[in-house]
């Protein structure tokens, strides 16, 4: 079994492309191996900023042959039709086909082998094919080639068992340039630039590894946050847990040197946000917090070099670069200071929030609105939430904010509290963007949830009154985040809101001719809460049956009543009125659509005759209300308790009573009263929508 060996040297690969590159690569080889008949018992990628690397093991030695077999004319058909069929398959003469006999008489028969291609021959279609198929987010042309790839594109390595594949990728253009495969290939750029050969893939990571690369992007990682964690414990710190910088780096170097830099003093009263963000997002530094968790004034590197000072030039280039960028965002900090976040509001006026929605101004005094009206559920001042939710926007016209946008409401917050604004309005500009994303932290102070609230319904509904509603895969103002929003906050704090009268609330305050309703929006919301609570293995089925209910729109009091529903059907009770039910409605349908008439009307009392269908009639008589009030007084169990006391006479009914009678007026009323048991069990939710 042969072994493949393939490495595409480039000048710097963006490091959040590395990855999904390297994916692409292994799957369209894959495919391409499957295609050419070529089944291998390993597949493997490799990564670093300047080589894209695929090794792939247990390869046949060529192509299996293939028998192909074509039916051709029946014997003794006219010699116009087998002239036909020796030319189509390459015969010299009808002796040469096979004649079989089928159900339908003697046939001939072409029966040919093609002998498989040798794997190197098919490997270079492959390979060939999968360079020409690699998608990239970006690409570029270079010189005067015409070929488009992520970065100029240096070398190719690729060897079958040692021996080069005679693979030529074209560049294009004048002169049409060429790449040839070979066995070769380059260490690190700097440190040991010579090219060297190499047999296999063991002698090619080998090699690797001794010319400064380390090829496996894992591997760089670990070092990376182990050299780290290494030098910051020397010196009594601890390093800032940032794991997606960790996999950044580890796509910015071949060779990681782990160094320790100094912040200036004069800079530590800066906001230590300020200073993570530029480290981390303009220069990709690790912070370092010192024994009590806060920030150090020190910072780790990680360089691509080995230098004889042991890399005091590097980190004073670095210290010298990190001074200009603090120089800047300590300039934008004490200029921004200068105005306060209420002088700041008519600024807003200047900012487009969109342009069938107004400026952000017109939007803080939606948003103050708003977060009044929400104070009281959310238990929160509603001057507190009012004054929070007309500056929360105020911070996007700072100089600190434009720079680093992603700081946007942490600033605020240390503006508000800067201008002597109370601690629970500063931190609830800080907290109502929360929560963006699955695992990110949910505000719980009252003042935070009612303007984190009234930021997310605001933009959900005018959004959806000016009919941009999320289609598809497409949500490009982050609707379904905003709603996933909503509807965390109100579980995790245990709100007890009502959504349709804030939806119209919300909507109302755009006074815009809406192109969406408040209904709308609850089934929007819907959907959003059977994807949240699905990882928590809550059944879609069952909000969607307590939803269809009627209109319940506390989600709170939904929750509640889909744990007492499955709960309820968990039990024999809860399965057998399940079935009942789902037996009745479909007896209820299929009657209404032959007699072309709904027998949803009101029973007829004196006509019923069997023990059984009083017994239900009563038993349902008595349910309803009963049903409804326990809904209505939030006892869930309860409701379900009467529920199952109607499995008795249900099955009594099924068992003993015919339906579809001879006597027209006998039926009608029967179908009337299985129209009741639907009627009855709505009050706790839409037993049409549950499955099983």
């Amino acid at each position: 079994m042969a072994e493949l060996l393939f490495e595409l040297l480039s000048e710097e690969i963006p490091a959040r492309m590395q990855v999904r590159a390297a994916e692409d690569l292994r799957r369209l080889v894959a495919a391409g191996l499957d295609a050419a008949r070529l089944p291998c018992e390993r597949l493997a990628t490799f990564v670093t900023p300047r080589r894209l690397t695929l090794v792939a093991s247990g390869l046949p030695a060529r192509q299996p042959d293939v028998r192909e077999e074509r039916k051709g004319p029946r014997v003794g058909a006219a010699a116009a039709a087998i002239d036909g069929f020796l030319r189509a398959n390459g015969l010299n003469a009808i002796e040469q086909a096979e004649i079989r006999e089928t159900d339908r008489g003697a046939f001939y028969f072409a029966v040919q082998t093609r002998a498989g291609r040798p794997a190197a021959d098919a490997l270079v279609d492959v390979l060939g094919q999968a360079m020409a198929q690699l998608p990239w987010p970006k690409s570029m042309r270079w010189a005067d080639g015409t070929v488009r790839w992520v970065r100029p594109l240096h070398a190719i390595l690729a060897i079958l068992d040692g021996a080069p594949l005679a693979l030529r990728w074209p560049l294009g253009g004048p002169g049409a340039r060429v790449l040839t495969a070979g066995n070769g290939t380059r260490g690190h750029r700097f440190l040991a630039p010579e090219p060297f050969t190499v047999s296999g893939f063991a002698d090619y990571q080998d090699k690797l590894e001794a010319a400064k690369v380390i090829l496996d992007h894992a591997e760089r990682r670990r070092r990376i946050v182990a050299e780290t964690q290494r030098l910051a414990a020397a010196e009594g710190l601890t390093v800032r847990d940032d794991p997606a910088l960790a996999d950044e780096v580890a796509g910015l170097v071949e060779w990681p040197v782990v160094r320790l830099g100094r912040i200036d003093e004069r800079f530590m009263d800066i906001p230590h946000e300020v200073l993570t963000t530029a480290m981390r997002s303009h220069q990709k530094y690790f912070s370092l917090l010192d024994e009590h968790g806060r920030l150090a004034p020190r910072f780790a590197v990680v360089a691509n070099m080995e230098t004889a000072d042991g890399g005091a030039a590097i980190v004073a280039g670095n210290e010298r670069v990190l001074r200009a960028r603090l120089s800047d965002a300590k300039f934008f900090w004490d200029q921004d200071r200068k105005l306060s976040l209420v002088g700041r509001l008519p600024r807003l006026k200047e900012r487009v929030f969109h342009a069938r929605l107004g400026s952000d101004l017109e939007r803080a005094e939606r948003l103050a609105a708003l977060a009044r009206r929400l104070a009281a559920e959310a238990g929160a001042d509603a001057n507190d939430a009012e004054r929070a939710a007309r500056l929360a926007k105020a911070d996007l016209t700072t100089e600190m904010v434009g720079e680093f946008p992603e700081l946007q409401g942490i600033m605020g917050r240390y503006y508000a509290l800067n201008d002597g604004e109370p601690a629970a309005v500063a931190d609830a500009i800080a907290d109502h963007y929360a929560p963006q994303g699955p695992g990110d932290r949910c505000p719980t102070a009252p003042v935070a949830v009612a303007v984190a609230l009234a930021d997310k319904l605001d933009t959900l509904a005018g959004f959806f009154a000016i009919g941009e509603k999320p289609t598809g895969s497409k949500d490009p103002f982050a609707l379904r985040r905003a709603a996933l929003g909503v509807i965390r906050i109100i579980i995790e704090n245990g709100l007890r809101l009502g959504l349709l009268d804030v939806f119209r609330a919300a909507i109302a305050a755009y006074a815009l001719p809406a192109a969406a309703t408040d209904r709308e929006l609850l089934d929007f919301f819907a959907d959003r809460l059977k994807v949240h609570l699905r990882e928590q293995g809550v059944r879609h089925d069952l909000i969607a049956a307590v939803f269809a209910a009627g209109d319940e729109d506390d989600l709170v009091r939904l929750l509640a009543r889909v744990a007492a529903l499955r709960d309820f059907l968990d039990t024999d009770d809860g399965a057998n009125v399940l079935t009942a039910f789902k037996r009745a409605s479909n007896i209820v349908r299929i009657e209404e659509h032959k007699d072309g008439r709904r027998y949803d009307g009101v029973v007829t009392e004196e006509t019923l005759q069997a023990a059984e269908e009083l017994a239900l009639f009563a038993a349902l008589r008595g349910a309803r209300e009963r049903i409804a009030r326990a809904v209505r007084e939030e006892r869930f169990s309860d409701a379900m308790g009467l529920v199952a006391g109607l499995r008795a006479p249900v099955d009594a009914f099924f068992n003993h009573v015919q339906v579809n009678c001879p006597e027209p007026h006998l039926r009608a009323n029967r179908l009337h009263l299985l129209s009741q048991i639907r009627s009855a069990l709505g009050g706790v939710a839409d037993f049409s929508q549950i499955e099983g």
